[in-house]
């Protein structure tokens, strides 16, 4: 799957990350609903981290069709909060 980090690039991720992934998005979701905003922050960077851990950078002049758009690194928990579905960032991930 291609993942885009807002404001960043995209990333190539194998779809066997996504569970991975899914519980730092679950996190995410708890802290924003609870207005935490030093576990947002926290839960956000350690999410942005995991999937550059995880995939592999494409090339600046790709433009392939991103599967999965997650927030910049600097993005507020009110802006994060209008992205989310009821799923959190990660729709439908296992």
């Amino acid at each position: 799957m291609i993942v885009r980090i807002m404001g960043e690039g995209q990333v190539r991720l194998d779809d066997s990350h996504l569970a991975e992934l899914n519980k730092l998005d679950d996190e995410l979701l708890a802290e924003i609903e609870n207005g935490d905003g030093p576990g947002f922050r926290r839960t956000l960077s350690a999410l942005l981290d995991k999937v550059r851990e995880l995939g592999t950078s494409l090339p600046d002049d790709s433009l392939e069709p991103s599967e999965l758009i997650l927030p910049s690194p600097d993005a507020t928990l009110e802006e994060v909060r209008e992205l989310l579905s009821d799923d959190g960032l990660i729709p439908g991930a296992v």
